[in-house]
């Protein structure tokens, strides 16, 4: 009877060690895993690069959420061997390496990584679902792979995706950040390496906690880097951005983003290449402000993840390419100075003068045939499929539009550094014509104050014949020196050509 008993016993052991051995170690694609009820955090509706302007306000603030523990799958979690010698790995000078991942293990390092779970729609209206599924997030070559698969669900298109973060693993204050990439193209990808603070409530929710985005693109404008810091309460931004020329995108081949980020400056950069500089920010205004340089002066951690629809890129649609939808990261590397000078002030603001004639534009009567791509004075941008010129001539500035786009600002033509003071009132003028009857739309933007709007968008009818326009406002926001006049001129129903001259921007005394 002994004898009967260990037998069976052995036959049950048998069974199952069997039985674990098909349960794990398979290396197919993982099942969406339904997380836990998410609270709204951390990333934001982003305001676009200067033209783009069509953003409401920021979706409800973020708490500080903690992410759902991430579920068992079949992949392995264990650390990967880093094959990379580090005295390969390029130095700079001041600086010391902090940490990096080259991504040339097999799996993904957790001991850095947490991959986040999130249900459709948490933030910014997004589609997709963040799950921990090798096919969304995996390491193929040497590379961190973020993948957004397009599938049905109850009889509807549905999409799950890859967010990775470091949060409470590899956190740090102040240091250069450098990443590797290659973004996906097409309507509605949304990649983005972004970072947030640990502590979320340190000084109030989004977005008084502050937001550094390294690198943002559109999936339809895959030639637009942009580069954004978001803070305050009102909710304030700053933002720069990389256009590559000659029919180049993000989307071709890898590039280096990166920032240096100091207790009171942040330089970003593309290639190298110095692309944003910003050194003034608050928390919060009306007696809750903190000291400078609050937010921007307590541990953050990095996020990097490929986000689908959304307010700002907008749904895919049936260009949207999924086989090719991957954002691939090849590494990513952090280095700190070994000391940082913290008693920095918060810098005076500078306000533009006005010329002798009092005009606050600069080159308003267009006698100088200006650069009008090197963000200096008049400069001309395109976007949402906007196809078009500008040049000045003959003391006028010509504009042709070949496509009008999709919005009213893929054509446009702007003039930024605008000193506007709250109280003062202001005289907008110009002379302009166009090839036949059309429309353009006008306003004074506040491209670091969520896009508010000084002076409201306001449509003008051209004729063929010159006409002088004038309109008048008094400025009711806190003082900004970064005041923007905006002429838009994409999406009006006509592609004739636009003519303006003697532009005026004046106080009224």
């Amino acid at each position: 009877m002994k004898r009967h008993m260990r037998f069976l016993a052995l036959i049950c052991c048998i069974l199952l060690v069997f039985s674990s051995l098909a349960g794990c170690g398979n290396n197919a694609a993982d099942p969406a895993v339904e997380p836990a009820d998410p609270t709204p955090a951390e990333k934001t509706d982003v305001e676009p690069a200067p033209a783009e302007k069509t953003h409401e306000p920021m979706p409800t603030e973020e708490a500080d959420v903690e992410p759902p523990p991430m579920p068992e799958t079949g992949h392995s979690t264990s650390p990967p061997k880093n094959q990379v010698d580090e005295s390969e790995i390029p130095q700079y000078e001041g600086y010391t390496l902090l940490w990096h991942d080259e991504f040339n293990g097999t799996s993904l390092n957790t001991d850095v990584w947490t991959i986040e779970q999130r249900r459709p729609g948490w933030t910014n209206n997004e589609l997709q679902e963040y799950t921990t599924s090798g096919d969304n997030v995996f390491i193929r070559d040497g590379r961190l792979v973020l993948k957004a698969i397009k599938t049905q669900k109850n009889g509807k298109d549905y999409y799950t995706s890859g967010k990775v973060n470091t949060r409470s693993k590899k956190d740090f204050m102040y240091g250069k950040v450098v990443v590797s990439a290659k973004v996906p193209e097409g309507q509605g990808l949304w990649p983005a390496i972004w970072m947030m603070p640990t502590n979320e409530g340190l000084y109030g929710n989004w977005p008084r906690c502050g937001e550094i985005d390294i690198m943002e693109v559109l999936g339809n404008q895959p030639h637009i880097a942009y580069a954004t810091i978001h803070y305050g309460n009102p909710h304030a931004q700053q933002q720069g951005f990389k256009t590559l020329a000659d029919g180049n995108t993000f989307a071709d081949d890898f590039h280096e983003f990166s920032l240096e980020w100091e207790p009171g400056e942040m330089r970003f950069y593309v290639d190298g290449e110095l692309i944003h500089t910003v050194n003034d920010w608050y928390t919060a205004l009306g007696g809750m402000e903190k000291p400078y340089p609050a937010p921007f002066n307590q541990d953050f951690y990095l996020q990097l993840n490929l986000a689908v629809g959304g307010n700002w890129p907008g749904n895919p649609d049936e260009t949207t390419d999924f086989s090719r939808a991957e954002f691939e990261i090849d590494y990513v590397r952090v280095y700190q100075k070994p000391e940082y000078d913290t008693n920095v002030k918060r810098p005076e603001k500078k306000f533009r003068e006005p010329l002798e004639d009092g005009n606050l534009i600069y080159n308003g009567d267009f006698s100088e045939a200006e650069d009008l791509h090197d963000n200096t004075n008049w400069v001309f941008l395109l976007f949402q499929g906007g196809e078009g010129s500008a040049e000045i001539k003959d003391g006028m500035m010509i504009i042709k539009t070949r496509n009008q786009g999709a919005v009213d600002y893929s054509v446009q033509l702007v003039q930024a550094d605008l000193p506007m003071y709250k109280g003062r009132k202001y005289l907008i003028s110009f002379e302009a014509r166009a090839s036949e009857t059309r429309n353009m739309n006008v306003c004074v933007s506040a491209p670091n104050v969520n896009w508010i709007r000084y002076f409201p968008d306001t449509s003008v009818t051209l004729s063929n014949s010159w006409q002088n326009y004038t309109y008048e406002f008094t400025m009711k926001e806190m003082d900004d020196n970064y005041g923007r006049l905006e002429f838009n001129m994409g999406n009006m129903g006509s592609t004739a050509d636009i003519y303006m001259r003697n532009v005026r921007v004046e106080f009224i005394e």
